[in-house]
């Protein structure tokens, strides 16, 4: 009973608005038999890794965002992951009752990624993507590592995502979202107790 009320929970919904982009987030942590995913943010190729990320995490995802694109691709790409962490992080609520850390590899073709996920409560992020080219269709290849980056730090958690290996900047750029989902749907994945998973007693 409880574990079910505590997957009914983590969801939430988050507007972001600035001078910059106007975004709204809605996520279900827990939608792993029936997912919806309608991602649209003006940029093909960013709509492409998080529908990947949602997907394979088991989310449900509606993001949406009108963004200053006549300017470039930054302020949509930066300010759509920040609200995304901001979405995820109020929909896992306090962690407990959660397995906290998360590993995975996925490969994609010859590409090979692995990501580690430790929700942690304290920001941080070590991103190497190794990209090469300057953009993949619209989306600068720059801002792919700031995304993840920016969601980290709005989610609060640590995460390490390495592209181990790969010719394709497509495919290591999917693999790296891929095992980021992944490692993420471990991390979350409810153990059915209360517990804290901290010596701290926190998280």
């Amino acid at each position: 009973m409880s574990s079910n009320s505590e997957q009914a929970a983590r969801s939430a919904s988050i507007d972001r608005k600035t001078n910059e982009t106007d975004i709204s987030v809605k996520v279900n942590l827990d939608s792993k038999m029936n997912q919806e995913i309608d991602v649209g943010t003006g940029i093909g190729f960013l709509d492409h890794m998080y529908h990947a990320l949602a997907k394979h995490s088991g989310w449900s995802l509606t993001l949406k965002c009108t963004g200053d694109l006549h300017i470039d691709d930054h302020h949509t790409a930066e300010d759509t992951a920040i609200a995304l962490g901001m979405a995820f992080k109020q929909a896992l609520g306090t962690p407990k009752g959660i397995k906290r850390f998360g590993h995975a590899y996925c490969p994609l073709d010859e590409a090979l990624s692995r990501a580690v996920v430790d929700i942690s409560g304290r920001p941080f992020a070590s991103i190497d993507l190794g990209l090469k080219r300057e953009k993949i269709g619209d989306l600068s290849c720059e801002m792919i590592p700031h995304v993840l980056f920016s969601f980290a730090t709005a989610a609060g958690i640590t995460l390490h995502v390495d592209v181990l290996k790969g010719n394709n900047d497509h495919h290591r750029s999917e693999s790296a979202f891929k095992a980021l989902a992944v490692a993420i749907r471990q991390a979350t994945e409810l153990t059915g107790t209360n517990d804290v998973p901290s010596t701290k007693g926190v998280l």
